[in-house]
């Protein structure tokens, strides 16, 4: 078997680590980006879990990009609000607050074990024997828990000590009673048990075996929604990504009904309208058109269409574009992984668990999500989604194949802010023609409800010029985990590898060179 070189981008030196351990043994960018996202619920359980889902954009060698969504779908049935488990917690972001709702009747069905065994049916060269080994070596001997895991460790502490089983998984091995902080090693057993009985007997033992019996029992004794029918049904959607032109750049994201990769296209729309953005000599007219461009698209994401496909009307387009002429106009638990290898494979996944909804399928290790309490994918209000369909999201895994033929992998995480922390990367590089680890590192606006948040390294004076259009303003003092964490990669037409991890979510890249 050829083996092939590959480039990784991860949210955690263990999920990258997991991907180049796989390249080493042959696998190609998929093999790689199986293993990578068991390994991320090991060493990010906060942002990935089996009990979530995701989505993956994917270029294998000679095919045109197609999308994965195996993210969360609603139940089948709904209750009466009051009759389920599902109630408020408050997490402190130290210059924010966010209230999410969690407990068992904030669960939807999950996609992550799906989508992985259909990649691997598409897509791998080796079994799934050595894809799991990586992830449940790393739930048996642990993961030493770094500096940001512990960070969102302590802002949503309020979820990990919910439930005795939940505080338990996440407690401190010195400190009984306390949740496990930076330098702790964090065992994860009851998952290695798990993902070792899962990469024998297959998707069926959680679709249809003893976890996902378990969590219907306890979800119709305890307050949620789930039953059989939901697991059982469950099914892979599988997407032709949106795709458009950008400066001669073709890029393919996530389509309708996921929101994130239209709201791209849409912003983009606006931006390549406007030729101030590919200068920087004029500070202020190119932050305030960036600004102006995310306040239009949050504007058109509340409009009333009949479908959010009209958005990219040329014709309703060209309104908006007059007004970015004229003025007067959260973080979520999701992680990154973007992976390139030499034959041309491109994979860009994007993961989420919401941020867990505190119950724990018993003797599994699995933390369920909590999408149908997530206020950004219920904007009509909780338990008024329409059943049995997949919740949108802003999930943006997107490819850039440049016009030299380069090809870019890239996506992010963090809520609203994927849409703008993926559309800040793409006018990083392609207007203003910087390398991938400047495009990634380079400070970032986003703006929302009224508010633009700006990251320091913006020319002070500029901010302070946008106050006329722009009166509330959070100049934050370094740079956040807020504004997502695009970590990407790169394939140039020559061969090279690059890669950048997001230092905002403890980003890492590893390449690898078979000689």
């Amino acid at each position: 078997m050829k083996r092939l070189n590959g480039v990784v981008a991860a949210g955690h030196s263990e999920t990258a680590n997991a991907a180049v351990e796989i390249l080493k043994a042959g696998g190609n960018a998929f093999d790689a980006v199986i293993a990578a996202m068991l390994a991320a619920c090991v060493a990010e359980p906060v942002l990935a879990s089996p009990g979530g889902g995701g989505f993956l954009t994917a270029r294998a060698e000679g095919r045109s990009p197609q999308v994965y969504d195996f993210f969360a779908h609603t139940p089948k049935r709904k209750q009466p609000l009051e009759d389920l488990d599902f109630y408020p917690i408050e997490a402190n972001f130290g210059t924010a607050r966010q209230t999410f709702h969690i407990g068992l009747g904030s669960i939807a069905t999950p996609g992550f074990i799906r989508g992985l065994f259909l990649i691997h049916q598409h897509h791998c060269r080796l079994p799934l024997s050595e894809l799991f080994q990586p992830a449940i070596t790393l739930a048996r001997e642990g993961v030493v828990l770094n500096h940001f895991q512990s960070l969102i460790t302590q802002i949503i502490g309020p979820i990990l000590r919910a439930t005795p089983a939940v505080m338990s998984l996440n407690e401190s091995p010195a400190n009984p009673g306390q949740l496990i902080t930076e330098g702790e090693l964090h065992r994860q057993p009851d998952l290695a048990d798990f993902f070792d009985a899962l990469q024998h007997e297959g998707e069926r033992l959680f679709y249809n075996g003893e976890a996902g019996q378990q969590l219907v029992r306890d979800c119709k004794t305890q307050g949620g929604l789930l039953q059989m029918e939901d697991l059982n049904d469950y099914q892979v959607i599988l997407r032709a990504p949106l795709q458009l032109n950008y400066r001669g750049t073709e890029l393919f994201t996530n389509p309708l009904p996921s929101l994130g990769g239209t709201l791209v296209a849409f912003s983009l729309g606006l931006m390549a309208e406007n030729s101030s953005q590919t200068s920087t000599s004029d500070p202020e007219s190119s932050l305030r058109q960036l600004a102006r461009c995310m306040k239009l698209t949050q504007q058109v994401r509340q409009e009333r269409f009949d479908s959010m496909a009209q958005i990219l009307n040329p014709d309703i387009a060209k309104a908006y574009h007059r007004q970015m002429d004229n003025g007067g106009l959260s973080t979520r638990g999701t992680t990154q992984i973007s992976i390139a290898d030499t034959q041309g494979n491109l994979a860009s996944m994007t993961l989420s668990n919401g941020e867990g909804c505190g119950y724990i399928i018993p003797q599994s290790g699995i933390m369920m999500n909590n999408m149908l309490g997530e206020e950004d994918l219920n904007p009509g209000g909780f338990n008024h989604w329409q059943e049995n369909s997949r919740l949108a999201s802003m999930m943006s895994p997107t490819l850039i194949i440049e016009r030299n033929g380069d090809a870019l992998v890239t996506g992010s995480g963090g809520s609203n802010r994927i849409r703008s922390a993926v559309l800040q990367i793409i006018l990083n590089h392609i207007d203003h023609h910087m390398p991938l680890d400047a495009a990634v590192s380079k400070p970032r606006i986003h703006y929302e409800n009224g508010l633009l948040s700006i990251e320091p390294g913006y020319d002070e004076a500029a901010c302070h010029a946008l106050l006329d259009e722009f009166p509330e303003q959070q100049l934050w003092k370094r740079k956040n985990l807020f504004f997502g964490g695009a970590h990407s990669v790169i394939l140039k037409s020559n061969g090279i590898l690059e890669g950048s991890g997001d230092e905002r979510r403890g980003g890492v890249w590893r390449q690898l060179f078979n000689r």
